[in-house]
C-alpha cells in the first residue's frame, strides 16, 4: 500500500531558522530518506519551495485563475513529502513518527487512493 507523508510546516519557520540550520535540517531529511530507501520503502521524496514562489491554478466556466503565491490566507505550506509503500497504515504511521520534521512541523499521513472513494 501507498502512503504519502506531507511535511506541513508554518510559513515562516524556514527563514527564522537560517540558512545555516536548514543545512542541517536538510542533511537530517536526507538522512532518514536513504535509510526508508535502505528498508525498500521509499517511492519518492522531494523538499518543495516556498509558496512564495507557487502559483495556484484554477478552472471555473471554462475560464483559467492564477494566482501567484505567496498565499496570505494560509498559516502553513507543504515544505516535502515522502511517497512510501508500507504493508500498514500502522507501519505508516510509526515511520511518520520517526521523521525529523515531527519535532518542527506536522507530518500528515495520507493512503494514496482513488478520489471517488
Amino acid at each position: 500500500m501507498s502512503y504519502l507523508l506531507l511535511i506541513v510546516e508554518p510559513r515562516d519557520q524556514r527563514a527564522e531558522r537560517g540558512v545555516e540550520a536548514g543545512h542541517r535540517v536538510y542533511a537530517e531529511m536526507g538522512a532518514f530518506s536513504a535509510t526508508l530507501q535502505e528498508r525498500g520503502l521509499l517511492l519518492g521524496v522531494e523538499s518543495l519551495r516556498s509558496d512564495a514562489t507557487g502559483t495556484r491554478v484554477q478552472v471555473r466556466d471554462g475560464r483559467p485563475r492564477l494566482r501567484d503565491g505567496p498565499f496570505t490566507e494560509t498559516k502553513e505550506m507543504v515544505g516535502g513529502f515522502f511517497l512510501l509503500n508500507c504493508a500498514t497504515r500502522d507501519e505508516a504511521l510509526a515511520i511518520a513518527q520517526q521523521c525529523p520534521a515531527a519535532a518542527w512541523a506536522t507530518v500528515e499521513v495520507r493512503e494514496v487512493g482513488p478520489c471517488y472513494e
